[in-house]
């Protein structure tokens, strides 16, 4: 009898395909705002799309501080 996808392989599946999305959007916010010369809203974007790599890679936690 095989086992069905457990509720944590089924959130952790979700949350890949969610930061996946987030960083897919952040691209394409970069882009907007590289064409409007903001600079600073651009190096903002860029910091959150690397984030959400490290995120995907694994090199960083969803959370940072601990819920108490």
């Amino acid at each position: 009898m095989a086992n069905g996808p457990t509720a944590d392989s089924l959130k952790s599946a979700r949350t890949v395909h969610n930061i996946t999305y987030i960083r897919q959007m952040l691209s394409e916010l970069r882009e907007v705002a590289e064409t409007e010369n903001a600079d600073m809203l651009c190096y903002l974007i860029e910091m959150a799309y690397l984030e959400a790599g490290d995120v995907l890679a694994g090199q960083r936690p969803l959370r940072v501080v601990k819920s108490q």
